[in-house]
């Protein structure tokens, strides 16, 4: 067990409590549920997945969703806290059933620019919520422009205590993660709470977290008819949704500002297992939250064990300091987590992708999709980009004419080397994307185009190397090109043709076409130079 692992479990642990605490109230449940959560979360987790930062424990977007389907009573007649058993379950059975299809690979659609700036949008989302606990006011609804509005617009009444508690215990954590051996978290939240116990926090005005119910109780599984499991589901899948955006936005975007990956499926049956394992506690729908997350991240945590180790102590908190706990002034727990948060909102990965000319405005588009629409919305809406993004550079790749350098036998874009140079009579042409139904009509059409355009044109050569497998279209396509070529009295030479490829135009019987078929450029070239594969000797198409 790694003294880093330990140190970051005891740091987390601190969070989760208050935070479980506040969760639990967003749903409306008691917060013995959103505790017992915590700790069969990261338990159930660290069982089956890989990311040494994940902590599944209560969100505020799920607390925030379940709220809203408890209000809807799907279930008439059914307790609240039956349902929220019920749908903890469906979740994690929604999870475990994506995991076992190996629908994994579609987390694969979110390229990293939309990780760094989901990273960004959330961790100023949950800064700004927690702003209110620090100078002492209420916190607004709406969207976080109205959130900063009503905070701008009242700070008269922002009071003056519970700011100078909030900006003490933001101070001493700043300085106390200045040493990673001290879990400074945790320390502050103690220290707080101690205070809490010595000063008069009701005659200063100051709000307390308040008493932390939690009575373990013997797992207790929903009974329930088909019509009525059916029913929840319905309401429980926008609640997967979030979990999912939240959960794997944390992970992966933990994992790549430390250049690790992680195998998708696996994740999804972690955050399966965690919720199962919340139902069967009586708990509440778990994610890897942003904040905790975080915490672990900066507390230095390096494999799973710092989940359980946050677990346990999780558990001994409840138990052991929970009464102690009870005192910790809000503002304090707004502040831990503000400060835990400060380092994601760095605009570092933001200057690279401008240094880059590319995905900046990507990432800065999920930002503000994620601040302005919020986690499910926001992350939605990049993933819509980045694919439409996508489709719009596969549907129209850019074309590359070619020439050979001199001194060498490597054909490279002639505009971006004007020394290259095409052999007499000859274009080369190189689609920058794959060919497939979408985007084949109209990259050959065009090279047709080019090529009644071109004077004292004898031959031109197509090199397929991004494309790795024809569809029927595709095929159609090329033929087309090759027998309106040919009408012209030109050759159609291809070049880079993948295996596949070739297998797909002997099982079309284009034995021409394979006959004018080369592994490189240059084989293509001098097979057009010695009149190789013209067809002339056996009798195939030309």
């Amino acid at each position: 067990m790694r003294k880093a692992d330990v140190i970051a479990g005891l740091s987390v642990s601190g969070l989760l409590l208050p935070e479980a605490v506040a969760y639990a109230a967003i749903a409306g449940l008691p917060p013995g549920r959103a505790v017992f959560a915590g700790i069969a979360g990261c338990l159930g987790y660290a069982l089956v997945g890989r990311s040494p930062y994940a902590i599944l424990s209560p969100t505020s977007s799920a607390a925030a969703i379940l709220a809203g389907l408890l209000a809807l009573s799907p279930l008439s007649g059914t307790d609240k806290a039956f349902i929220a058993t019920a749908a903890t379950l469906l979740a994690g059975g929604f999870f475990l059933a994506a995991a076992l299809l190996r629908l994994g690979g579609l987390s694969a659609l979110v390229p990293r620019p939309v990780l760094k700036g989901f990273a960004f949008g959330i961790a100023l989302t949950i800064i700004i919520k927690q702003v209110p606990a620090v100078v002492g006011v209420p916190g607004a609804g709406g969207n976080l422009a109205t959130q900063v509005w009503m905070l701008v617009g009242h700070m008269q009444d922002w009071h003056v205590a519970s700011l100078v508690f909030g900006v003490l215990a933001l101070g001493l954590y700043g300085w106390l993660r200045r040493v990673p051996a001290v879990p400074g978290a945790l320390l502050v939240l103690l220290a707080g709470a101690l205070a809490g116990m010595a000063l008069p926090l009701d005659t200063w005005g100051v709000v307390a977290v308040g008493q932390i119910a939690a009575v373990p109780a013997w797992p207790v599984l929903p009974v329930m008819g088909l019509s009525e499991w059916t029913r929840l589901a319905s309401f429980v899948v926008p609640l997967t949704l979030i979990l999912l955006a939240e959960s794997w936005g944390t992970v992966s975007s933990l994992a790549a500002a430390h250049g690790g990956r992680l195998d998708a499926n696996r994740e999804l049956a972690g955050f399966g297992v965690a919720n199962l394992a919340s139902a069967l506690v009586q708990g509440m729908p778990v994610g890897a939250g942003f904040s905790a997350g975080s915490a672990a991240e900066a507390a230095g945590a390096a494999t799973r064990v710092a989940a359980v180790v946050a677990a346990l102590a999780l558990a001994g908190l409840v138990f052991v300091a929970g009464p102690i706990m009870e005192h910790l002034p809000q503002p304090v727990l707004a502040a831990v987590v503000i400060g835990t948060l400060a380092h994601a909102l760095s605009f570092a990965p933001f200057v690279r992708f401008w240094r880059l000319r590319r995905d900046f405005w990507l990432a800065v588009a999920t930002a503000v999709a994620v601040l302005g629409l919020g986690v499910l919305n926001g992350m939605l809406l990049s993933v819509a980009l980045s694919l439409a993004g996508l489709l719009h550079r596969l549907m129209s790749p850019r074309l590359a004419r070619l020439g050979m350098l001199n001194g060498s036998r490597a054909y490279v874009d002639m505009e971006r080397h004007p020394d290259a140079r095409a052999p007499e009579g000859v274009v080369i042409w190189r689609p920058a994307e794959p060919l497939f139904y979408a985007n084949a009509a109209a990259v050959l059409d065009s090279i047709a185009g080019a090529a009644a355009r071109e004077t004292g044109l004898r031959a031109i050569v197509l090199s397929l190397e991004e494309t790795f497998d024809l569809d029927t279209t595709t095929l159609d396509a090329l033929v087309a090109l090759d027998r309106g070529l040919t009408a012209g009295g030109l050759r159609l030479q291809l070049a880079r043709v993948h295996d596949h490829v070739r297998d797909v135009l002997a099982a079309a019987d284009e034995t021409g076409l394979i006959d004018r078929s080369s592994y490189s450029v240059d084989d293509a070239v001098t097979a057009l130079a010695t009149g190789v594969g013209t067809g002339d000797s056996d009798g195939s198409k030309t």
